[in-house]
């Protein structure tokens, strides 16, 4: 058992880090607050005290409820796919056959590519009405009109980037988790007569429970912030987000205020989406 004087120097020691965390997560909260309340447009000399007109202004622009409701789509959406997709690549990675480990080497990589370029390769290799691979494959099948993807369904188009690049990162998390499944669990429900889907139902998926939870939350906490891939494919106008919306009036109406007001707005919100996640996360982990 640790004496007062180790606890006293343990306290010391950790010091310099909390102090650091301090300023490097509260400093940059405390300008935006500070900002949220000014009267500041950069295209405006007229600055001063504004109270909460900046909330006011940011949750009646035209598009708030829009890309409130385009982010809460792309949230639940990207879930979805990335759970489901990613249960199931679980389960083919997990079976015995030549070059697993090179499949599972290219299954990753995705993830580790940066949105930016990602969404280049996708707005003009696959997804380009005229040179796309997409268009290229409905004119083979004697398509007459290609389907635009970022004119006709921008969000889902973005919905597919995304997905695409979190499946793999779902799959290598439950793909972990079912490399820890107890194989005389298995042997057992063999021995039993269980077939592949009760198998799956009452095995496989109680013991993902906890993984999948993680990776819920995780992934949300990154996907209330997408952004790379609505401004690169430029679709920002009918697909975008909180997010979006926040840059747009920062860099587009160069209205500081409110894109501080809008900001804090957005840190609320993913706030209570994290807390719901964490206790539904702490529920799972406690069972």
């Amino acid at each position: 058992m640790a004496t007062s004087h180790a606890q006293k120097v343990g306290r010391w020691a950790l010091a310099p880090s909390l102090a650091a965390l301090t300023v490097w997560a509260f400093v940059p909260l405390a300008i935006a607050i500070y900002f949220a309340f000014l009267r500041y447009n950069l295209q405006s000399d007229n600055t001063g005290w504004f109270g909460l007109n900046n909330f006011y202004y940011f949750v009646n622009d035209p598009y708030f409820y829009k890309d409130l409701f385009n982010t809460v789509a792309l949230v639940l959406s990207v879930l979805a796919i990335t759970i489901v997709g990613g249960t199931g690549l679980a389960i083919l990675l997990d079976q015995p056959f030549w070059g697993r480990g090179i499949v599972r080497v290219l299954m990753i990589s995705p993830f580790f590519i940066m949105p930016t370029v990602s969404s280049l390769v996708w707005k003009n290799l696959l997804m380009h009405p005229v040179f796309g691979l997409f268009a290229a494959i409905q004119r083979f099948f004697g398509a007459s009109h290609v389907l635009d993807w970022f004119g006709t369904v921008p969000l889902l188009s973005v919905i597919i980037i995304v997905s695409w690049q979190w499946l793999p990162y779902a799959a290598l998390i439950l793909l972990t988790a079912l490399q820890s499944l107890d194989l005389e669990q298995k042997d057992a429900s063999m021995m039993d007569g269980a077939g592949p889907v009760s198998f799956f139902r009452y095995i496989v998926l109680p013991h993902l429970s906890r993984p999948i939870t993680v990776v819920i939350l995780i992934e949300t906490i990154f996907l209330l912030n997408v952004f790379a891939e609505i401004k690169v494919t430029s679709v920002g106008g009918f697909a975008g987000n909180l997010t979006y919306l926040v840059a747009s009036q920062l860099n587009e109406a160069t209205d500081i205020g409110e894109a501080a007001a809008g900001g804090l707005i957005a840190v609320v919100l993913a706030n209570l989406v994290s807390i719901f996640l964490v206790r539904i996360v702490g529920k799972n982990l406690g069972t």
